[in-house]
């Protein structure tokens, strides 16, 4: 590889890095200011295409996020002086003057305003199902494909509505701030939903090998922190971040020494973070002393009552199926249904986990929705029906990306007496936990 070669690597990998440490404080920072998320991210758009022609030339910044920032908001001024409109001219202004000042900036922290924007974006004026599908696009750069599979809706139908949204918060003028408290109630669910969805991108890659998804978890983590200081008073705050906190426990535990996967209840207790437990059941017991249940609460009871094993020395899935009861009421979500189907094979028979499950076998969405289909494939295959088995442990190696899992559905198939088979492509979906 040439020099000029080498550079242009070098430079596109940095790019890269940037963009999944910091696209969405660049466009938090940029929509602040003027009330257009579609414009903000246009904007930077521009400005990395930019770096990924001047970087190989004139060297990689030493604050690559500020010179990103610093083209953006040139780009957004441009737009505001070709006269597009007198709105849009207006309200960047202020860049003119920041503009001028620059130079300080440039050598310091971008200030962090992903969560101003994340409220701004759960403003009850955008239509409840887009919300949290619009933060993961505009804080952390989710295109409509990537949020349509985690939401199960199809990628053009979520790209509209994605648009949209934006154009309401630019056109409604919706402030971006943290809202009063009294404010929360209509937006606190959708903030809190986007960033279960961040830590689960993440954690459905514990080994930290798809580029995509490096660092999302932590990040889930912090987001969830910082919302949970800021507001300790909402229990579902504590709720999801005891969530967060009793999963990551167990992410060492998730793969052997040869990186093999290991399912939840071959784990050994004694490679989960025990602090991070300990911190969890401190979260969930002060969420419930303040009565008010909810489904991130319930969902870290479910994770509490599997880490009681490490004490208990046996799991209590009678305790695991009243919450999962308990959540579905809530919810009526397929995928507790699921869940909840599994833990209720475990507690009494696969045959009865097998009749929770068919309540689903029409539902259209779950053809391609993975944990279903291994879900299905482990209850056939415990009822003795083999060949059932063998056919669903085929569907969900092939909507399965991780080699790891890939393999242990492949020897779980084998048991079945299905032999191997070449799997297919499909979309990213986790087994187990």
């Amino acid at each position: 590889m040439g020099v000029a070669e080498a550079s242009a690597e070098r430079s596109r990998e940095m790019a890269a890095l940037v963009a999944r440490r910091s696209y969405g404080r660049l466009v938090a920072f940029l929509a602040a200011r003027t009330g257009d998320i579609a414009g903000a991210e246009d904007a930077l758009s521009e400005a990395f295409a930019a770096a990924l022609v001047t970087w190989p030339e004139n060297g990689i910044p030493r604050t690559p996020e500020a010179w990103l920032l610093s083209v953006a908001r040139r780009k957004l001024i441009d737009v505001a002086r070709r006269g597009q409109t007198a709105t849009r001219a207006a309200d960047t202004l202020a860049f003119l003057a920041e503009e001028r000042s620059a130079a300080l900036e440039d050598e310091g922290e971008i200030p962090d305003e992903r969560l101003r924007l994340m409220f701004a974006c759960a403003h009850p004026a955008i239509e409840a199902g887009v919300r949290a599908p619009l933060i993961l696009q505009a804080v952390l750069g989710f295109d409509a494909a990537r949020i349509g599979s985690a939401f199960l809706i199809a990628p053009a139908t979520m790209g509209q509505r994605l648009v949209r949204a934006k154009s309401r918060i630019r056109q409604a003028g919706i402030p971006f701030r943290v809202p009063e408290r009294d404010e929360l109630v209509g937006r606190l669910d959708a903030v809190l939903e986007a960033i279960y969805a961040v830590y689960t991108e993440g954690w459905s890659d514990p080994a930290g090998t798809q580029a995509r998804s490096r660092g999302l978890a932590e990040e889930g983590i912090w987001l969830g922190r910082v919302v949970a200081s800021l507001l300790p008073q909402e229990p579902e705050t504590l709720g999801l971040l005891a969530l967060m906190l009793h999963t990551a426990a167990r992410r060492a535990a998730r793969r052997d020494a040869e990186g093999e996967f290991v399912p939840l209840d071959a784990q050994d207790p004694a490679r989960w973070n025990a602090p991070l437990i300990d911190e969890a059941e401190t979260l969930l017991l002060a969420a419930s002393r303040m009565g008010a249940p909810g489904r991130y609460q319930l969902e870290a009871a479910v994770q509490s009552a599997h880490s009681a094993r490490r004490v208990a020395g046996r799991t209590d899935w009678a305790a695991i199926v009243e919450l999962y009861d308990a959540l579905l009421a809530i919810t009526g979500s397929v995928v507790v249904v699921i869940n909840r189907a599994v833990a209720l094979g475990t507690q009494l028979n696969a045959a009865e986990g097998l009749t929770a499950l068919d309540a689903l076998k029409d539902d259209a969405q779950l053809a391609g929705y993975q944990p279903y289909w291994a879900a299905r494939a482990a209850l056939l295959a415990r009822s003795g029906k083999a060949q059932d088995a063998a056919d669903a442990y085929s569907r969900a190696i092939g909507l399965e990306t991780d080699p790891a899992v890939r393999r242990f559905l492949h020897s779980e198939l084998s048991r079945t007496g299905g032999g191997a088979i070449e799997p297919l492509r499909g979309a990213p979906m986790g087994y187990g936990s």
